[in-house]
């Protein structure tokens, strides 16, 4: 149909039916379940943990201890449904992706620095996968949070409206016809996001419209780019 918006999410309703409040107004039916990021957010940490002494970024539990608080803090301000919007809660969202997003491009500066110069780490074949697949297993965690948080203003947003014009378009939002009504992005996409964002270094079904969402993905696309190609070339010369 002509100046239809193909983000527009929600249904048409047939004029003949009764007038209801729309559906986006009531968010506990849109708003996403905690756990799936919280998890994440969990395994960052023990990735972290499982890093060698000179990959990581300070103590071996401070960073995870950091993201330890910062998630207890969410989860106590918004627990259960991610459905309140709070600029201290949205700070404390921001402050959490920035400590993972910077701890996983330390590591990898760090790993860049050992496969180049020969290090500890990376003169073993065993240590080398174990090292590097932590460190790029970190960049796609990290990175997917950093979507979902930045994606349409953050869960708590989205969960009382969509935009007409998202950051990053899903398929379900270029074809609605395919989705359910009112469908919302939930983590498990932006993480099927990042992971194919590291493995193919290129979208997929998933594209980038803002400025922003384009510049990510291709610092993503950079980082993945050389964790794998000088880790598989390190690996043959240790395995030759």
């Amino acid at each position: 149909m002509t100046g239809q918006n193909p983000f527009d999410t929600d249904r048409l309703r047939d004029p003949r039916e009764p007038q209801r409040p729309p559906r986006s107004a009531d968010p506990a039916g849109h708003a996403e379940s905690r756990w799936p990021m919280a998890a994440a957010v969990i395994a960052s940490a023990v990735l972290t943990l499982l890093l060698p002494d000179d990959l990581r970024l300070g103590p071996r539990w401070a960073l995870p201890l950091a993201e330890g608080l910062l998630l207890v803090a969410l989860i106590a301000g918004d627990p259960g449904r991610i459905s309140r919007r709070s600029t201290v809660l949205r700070a404390v969202s921001i402050a959490l992706v920035v400590v993972l997003a910077g701890s996983a491009i330390w590591s990898t500066i760090q790993l860049i620095d050992d496969l180049i110069h020969g290090g500890t780490e990376t003169n073993s074949a065993s240590a080398l996968l174990l090292a590097g697949g932590s460190v790029w297993a970190s960049t796609v965690l990290a990175f997917s949070l950093l979507y979902f948080e930045l994606d349409s203003g953050g869960p708590a947003a989205r969960a009382h409206h969509m935009p007409h014009s998202p950051a990053l378009a899903f398929p379900q939002q270029l074809n609605p016809e395919v989705s359910p009504p009112n469908w919302r992005p939930r983590y498990i996409d932006y993480l099927y996001l990042g992971f194919t964002n590291s493995t193919a270094l290129s979208p997929t079904d998933v594209m980038p419209l803002a400025p922003w969402a384009k510049s990510v993905m291709i610092l993503q696309s950079l980082v993945s780019l050389i964790i794998l190609g000088l880790v598989v070339a390190r690996a043959v010369n240790v395995l030759a």
